[in-house]
């Protein structure tokens, strides 16, 4: 079973763009467009969790700041790593990433090796040296 990465972003093209370079990777990836959808998901009955979340800050509904938030305060989602994907990069915004427990900045537009580093950094490579999938 590969490694699950969940992407919030209200971006149709964010998504897909994410969607399509992970998987190339090996990684499963669930895509949903805003924090509302993604709570719903996350809080299904016997859901498989992901092992990394990539969240924009800047959402309709629910922005990146409120699920950051509403995900580290539950037991369940804690040990998940929150990577944030933003425009925003000023020092204001990147001290209240940090005090909302995201653990790393991507700043957009992506580059689809900054994303992959990040990725890999955290959970490691979707698949071991001999090409088998890495328990999930």
């Amino acid at each position: 079973m590969s490694k699950r990465v969940m992407v919030i972003d209200d971006s149709p093209f964010v998504r897909r763009f994410i969607e399509v370079a992970l998987s190339r990777e090996g990684y499963e990836v669930v895509a949903v467009p805003d924090g509302v959808e993604a709570l719903r998901a996350l809080h299904t009955p016997d859901v498989r969790l992901p092992d990394l979340i990539l969240l924009d800050l800047v959402m309709p509904r629910l922005d990146g700041f409120e699920v950051a938030l509403k995900l580290k305060e539950h037991p369940r989602f804690k040990a998940i790593p929150l990577v944030v994907l933003s425009r925003r990069v000023g020092l204001l915004d990147r001290l209240k990433v940090r005090l909302c427990g995201i653990r790393a900045y991507l700043p957009k537009p992506l580059r689809q090796d900054d994303l992959l580093a990040q990725i890999v950094a955290f959970i490691g490579p979707a698949h071991d040296e001999r090409g088998k999938t890495h328990p999930g």
